[in-house]
Formats: structure tokens, C-alpha cells, sequence
């Protein structure tokens, strides 16, 4: 906590719940870690900031994108030299009916047209894909949920949107059987695989930076 400034230490102490702020805790330590291993700089010298639009970036170096995300017992973070989103969520019962509200009219009907059995499992899969898009696009909620739709083939990602002319690639990965991850970035080139650490692995890490 001493490496973190007062707003980031203000937000965490807010939790009411302590399983929360451990988790928002575990993220900056997470990407503190990433950054001094990729970067080779030290703890002392990290420092963040946020876009207009709220998004976090790594102050002095613009090649260096991150994003992260959290979920149950899940820190993720994704780091690309062009902006990237990342978005992992639980599986778990929710109310279907809010994708009509916040998918696009095919994501929905791609959506109830799936077996009963099916159906939440899509919806964390296109809800994971549309966050992964929207925090590499780095507007926002000003970005309308409906103005893109995604669709899944034959396990390939279809990423359709009239506006947008930049390129971006996703991929998803299974690294629990419980959650799903998406992955937005800009560039092309994916790792095949996750590199987990634990959290004491982590902590160990960045304290002796």
C-alpha cells in the first residue's frame, strides 16, 4: 500500500467488502509486477495515470498498453505495445433479459435462439468479448454496447461494426472451467497460452523490486 497513491489507497480502503479490496489491491500489485519485469524499472518509479475517458495508462511510456480485469477468484492482466482490453467474468445465473438491453438486436437473438442449457454460457462469452473490445477501444460507456455485435462459429470470434475502421483481434482463453476470458488487442499475435502466477508468487516478485 505504501507504493500506492493516496486516491488508489482512498478507493481500496472503500471496499465493504475485504474479498473485494483484496482483489483491487491484487490488481495493482499484479500489474506493478508485470511492468517492472517487462520494463526492468523499479516499484518506486511506477506511476499510472487515466485518459479522459478514465482509461489507465503507464506514465512515460507510450508503446506499453495494459488492461486488467477481475472476477471471483481471478486477477488477469493483459500488456500489448498497442492498446488491449481484457475481460473475465463468472459463470453464474443471471437474468438473460438484460441482453436485450445491452446486446445488439443479433447478439440477442443469437443468444435465445441457443438451447436453454447453452444460453448462459454464451452470454458470458459475447458479454466477455464486447468489455475485452470496448477497454482496448479505450471510450468507454460513451461507446453504445449495441453499436457492434459479435457472433461465434465454429469457435471462431466475428466482430462486425459499421463505425469502426480500426483493425482489432481477439482471442479466448479457458483457463478455468467456471469463468470466461477475452482477450481485445490491436495486434495480431496472441500467446497460445496463460501465464499464471498465484498471488504469493506475485507479491514475492514485486517486493524484491
Amino acid at each position: 500500500m505504501g507504493f500506492l497513491p493516496k486516491e488508489k489507497k482512498d478507493k481500496i480502503k472503500r471496499f465493504i467488502k475485504y474479498e473485494d479490496a483484496l482483489m483491487s489491491l491484487t490488481a495493482e500489485i499484479l500489474i506493478r509486477a508485470v511492468v517492472c519485469s517487462k520494463l526492468g524499472i523499479k516499484n518506486e518509479s511506477v506511476k499510472f495515470n487515466r485518459t479522459t475517458c478514465g482509461k489507465p495508462y503507464l506514465e512515460g511510456y507510450d508503446d506499453f498498453h495494459f488492461n486488467l480485469s477481475h472476477s471471483g477468484s481471478w486477477v488477469v492482466c493483459a500488456v500489448s505495445s498497442k492498446p488491449v482490453g481484457i475481460d473475465i467474468e463468472k459463470i453464474r445465473e443471471v437474468d438473460l433479459d438484460i441482453a436485450k438491453r445491452f446486446f445488439s438486436k443479433e447478439e440477442a437473438s443469437d443468444l435465445f435462439a441457443k438451447e436453454d442449457n447453452e444460453k448462459t454460457e454464451y452470454f458470458f462469452e459475447l458479454w466477455t468479448l464486447k468489455e475485452s473490445y470496448i477497454k482496448a477501444d479505450g471510450r468507454g460507456l460513451s461507446l453504445p454496447l449495441n453499436s457492434f455485435f459479435f457472433r461465434i462459429e465454429n469457435d471462431n470470434v466475428i466482430f462486425v461494426s459499421e463505425s469502426e475502421k480500426k483493425k482489432f483481434f481477439f482471442k479466448r482463453y479457458d483457463i478455468d472451467k467456471g469463468y470466461k476470458l477475452a482477450v481485445c488487442s490491436m495486434e495480431s499475435h496472441f500467446p497460445e497460452d496463460v501465464e499464471i502466477k498465484s498471488f504469493e508468487e506475485v507479491c514475492k516478485f514485486l517486493c524484491e523490486r
